[in-house]
C-alpha cells in the first residue's frame, strides 16, 4: 500500500537539466567550456595575467624569427601564442547568447592584435635594413593570402572548436595553434608597415581577418552540431547558467554578423587568388617564349620576373651585342601576351681564362 507525501514536507523540484545529455564520456560540459576560453571569476585575474605574460612573448618570438627567416622560430611563437582563447571565447559567448563574455572576449582580442603588431613595429624599427616581401620569405607568405589560406583556417578552426567540445581530442590544440597561424601575421602587420611596404602589411592583416572568421564561422556549426546553443539556452531558462544576471544578446544577427564577416574576408581573397593565378600563367607563357627565342640566339635567359604594373622583366645574357627582340615580341603574342608589358634587359658577358 503506497503512502501519500507527508503534508509537511515541501515538493521536490526537478533538477535543472545539464550538457552533455548522456551518454556524455566523450563530451566536455558547458561549465568546462567556459572556465576554458572565458575570462570570468574565479579565475579571472589569473587568466588575464597568463594572457598577457604569453601574448608579448609570443610576439617578441614571432617577430625574432620574421627578421631572421626562421621557420622554425616562427613556429615556436604560433605554440606559445594565446590569441586562440580569446577568438574562441567570442564564439562560444555568442553561442550562449552571453553579452558580457562577448564583449570581454572582442575587446581581449583587439587589445592582444594591437599589441602584437605594435611589437611587431618596434623590431622592425631596430632592425638595419627594412624587412620586405622581396627580401624576406616569411614576409612574402602572409602578404599575398587567398582562398587555400581560407580552406585551412575552415578546417583548423573546425579541429579546434571540436576539441574544445570533446575530451578526447585536446591534445590536437599544439597542432591547431601552429595551423591557424595568429600572432605571425599580426607581427608581420607591424614589420611590413614599419619597413614601408604597405601592400604586404595590408595583406597580412586580411590573413588574420580570415584565420579570426574562420574560427568563429566553424566554430558556431561545430556547436549546433554538438547542440551546444540549444542546451545552453536550456540551462539559461532553468536558472542553472554558472554566472547570475548575464545580459543575453541576439544570437541570430551574431551570426549573420560572423556569416558577412566570412563573406567580406573571402571577396578579397578571392581576387587575391585570380590575380595570383592569372601572372602565375602569363609569366609561365613569357618564360617560355623567351627561352626558344634566347635557344636560338645562343643565349641564356637569366630570369623572368614580374615587376609591377603588368610590367615583366626577362634578363637574358650571352653574344656580343644588345639582341633583337623583335622574334621575342612575336613568339609573346603568340602566346597572347601583350609585347608592350615585357621589358628586356641584356647582361653583357666575357669570359677569361683564369691564368691569363
Amino acid at each position: 500500500m503506497s503512502q501519500s507525501p507527508s503534508p509537511s514536507e515541501p515538493p521536490s523540484e526537478p533538477l535543472p537539466p545539464s550538457y552533455p545529455p548522456p551518454p556524455s564520456d566523450a563530451l566536455n560540459t558547458i561549465e568546462h567550456m567556459r572556465e576554458s576560453v572565458f575570462f570570468e571569476q574565479p579565475h579571472r585575474r589569473r587568466k588575464l595575467q597568463r594572457f598577457w605574460m604569453l601574448l608579448p612573448l609570443s610576439a617578441v618570438i614571432a617577430a625574432a624569427g620574421v627578421v631572421a627567416d626562421s621557420t622554425a622560430t616562427v613556429i615556436g611563437a604560433m605554440i606559445v601564442a594565446p590569441m586562440m582563447l580569446p577568438i574562441q571565447g567570442t564564439m562560444l559567448a555568442t553561442v550562449l547568447g552571453d553579452r558580457r563574455n562577448l564583449t570581454r572576449s572582442v575587446l581581449m582580442m583587439l587589445a592582444g592584435a594591437g599589441a602584437a603588431i605594435l611589437i611587431g613595429w618596434l623590431v622592425g624599427a631596430i632592425v638595419a635594413s627594412p624587412v620586405t616581401e622581396e627580401s624576406n620569405t616569411q614576409v612574402a607568405a602572409r602578404a599575398t593570402p587567398g582562398l587555400i589560406d581560407l580552406l585551412a583556417a575552415l578546417a583548423t578552426g573546425a579541429v579546434g572548436s571540436i576539441a574544445l567540445v570533446r575530451k578526447d581530442i585536446s591534445d590536437t590544440l599544439p597542432g591547431v595553434a601552429i595551423a591557424i597561424s595568429l600572432v605571425p601575421p599580426l607581427v608581420v602587420v607591424g614589420i611590413a608597415a614599419e619597413s614601408g611596404d604597405w601592400g604586404s602589411s595590408l595583406g597580412s592583416l586580411l590573413l588574420f581577418a580570415a584565420n579570426v572568421a574562420a574560427i568563429l564561422g566553424t566554430g558556431v556549426v561545430i556547436m549546433t552540431i554538438y547542440r551546444v546553443a540549444r542546451w545552453g539556452g536550456v540551462l539559461a531558462a532553468a536558472g542553472s547558467t554558472p554566472v547570475p544576471g548575464v545580459k543575453t544578446v541576439n544570437r541570430r544577427r551574431s551570426n549573420i554578423a560572423i556569416a558577412g564577416m566570412l563573406v567580406l574576408v573571402a571577396i578579397p581573397l578571392g581576387l587575391s587568388t585570380l590575380v595570383t593565378r592569372t601572372l602565375n600563367s602569363e609569366q609561365a607563357a613569357i618564360t617560355r617564349a623567351a627561352d626558344d627565342w634566347a635557344g636560338d640566339r645562343d643565349l641564356d635567359v637569366v630570369s623572368v620576373e614580374y615587376v609591377s604594373a603588368l610590367t615583366y622583366l626577362v634578363r637574358v645574357t650571352g653574344g656580343d651585342a644588345a639582341p633583337d627582340v623583335a622574334p621575342l615580341a612575336d613568339r609573346l603574342e603568340s602566346a597572347g601576351v601583350d609585347p608592350s608589358n615585357v621589358e628586356v634587359q641584356w647582361i653583357p658577358s666575357v669570359r677569361v681564362n683564369a691564368g691569363d
